[in-house]
């Protein structure tokens, strides 16, 4: 069992996104897309960096990679709730798109991309399954026409949100391969390679349990990864305030003003921890004389 936590961008991509671990990317990858996407074999187009922390926003570390086939698939893991966050995933997926075309090829060039979001809160509360599929089809008749676009959203917390759960709650969830991952990625706390039981006995999740115990962290890599565990921690606290006090009613209309209220409970606790003002800045988008105000 480790006390890291595959959750956190940072280690997800550690396990997910480096040469040596493609085929717990591959496994996860099919264990999302549909038949006719399966892949054998990928190529990673952005593997892991640590030297790309000190560039990459907060919590978006994604893993772009292809197939034998041409499709490209854009995976990632984001931690906290960001406003517009449907645009992005749109302009992710436009970008893995038409980054494949070269000055003067054709059209016919390009391939499916498909986008996978997975996402530590809830995005979508009209629905209850944490699985969701997005094409364009044609209004009246369903027909999906334009089929190179592809968006999966997987909500973490529809899968497992209450910390109370033992192994035989999580156990009784799984009715897939992309559960096995779930379990993996939500309560990895209460799962050890010598008492797994058979509906998790899977050698890719048991490769992923091994990689997270011996996962090790250079200076730099511990830094964002507590910086970005932080923001998870304090979040999640956030989150539940509110829903206790009633705030949180799908995507109301006091979203904006409980984003700010967010922000300044980051600040605080940063604050608190010693973090220099650029820092807090940084993480939470305050401007510097606003943390100033807070600090004094």
């Amino acid at each position: 069992m480790s006390n890291i936590t595959p959750r956190v961008d940072v280690a997800f991509k550690k396990i997910f996104g480096v040469e040596e671990n493609k085929d717990l990317l591959i496994s996860l990858i099919n264990s999302i897309v549909g038949e006719e996407d399966q892949v054998s074999e990928v190529t990673l187009l952005n593997p892991y960096n640590p030297k790309n922390f000190k560039t990459d926003k907060l919590s978006i570390l994604d893993i772009k990679a292809t197939n034998r086939d041409g499709k490209r698939f854009n995976i990632e893991i984001q931690i906290s709730d960001e406003a517009d966050y449907d645009k992005r995933a749109l302009y992710y997926w436009a970008k893995i798109y038409t980054e494949q075309l070269k000055v003067a090829e054709d059209y016919s060039k390009l391939s499916k991309a498909i986008g996978i979001h997975i996402l530590n809160f809830t995005s979508i509360p009209e629905v209850k399954k944490y699985h969701n599929v997005f094409h364009i089809t044609e209004k009246e008749t369903g027909l999906l026409y334009f089929k190179d676009l592809e968006l999966h959203t997987i909500e973490l917390k529809k899968f497992s949100s209450n910390s109370d759960e033992g192994l035989a709650d999580i156990v009784g969830k799984i009715k897939n391969a992309l559960d096995v991952w779930l379990a993996f990625l939500t309560r990895n706390d209460l799962l050890t390679l010598d008492n797994l039981p058979k509906e998790l006995n899977d050698p890719n999740l048991k490769k992923a349990i091994n990689v997270l115990n011996v996962m090790n962290f250079t200076p730099e890599e511990r830094e964002a990864y507590e910086d970005h565990l932080k923001w998870l921690r304090i979040e999640t606290n956030t989150i539940k305030n509110y829903e206790q006090r009633g705030e949180i009613r799908g995507r109301a209309e006091g979203r904006a003003e409980g984003k700010a209220e967010e922000k300044i409970k980051i600040a605080k606790a940063m604050i608190l921890d010693g973090d220099s003002v650029e820092k807090i800045a940084k993480i939470t988008g305050l401007a510097i004389a606003e943390i100033d105000k807070l600090n004094s």
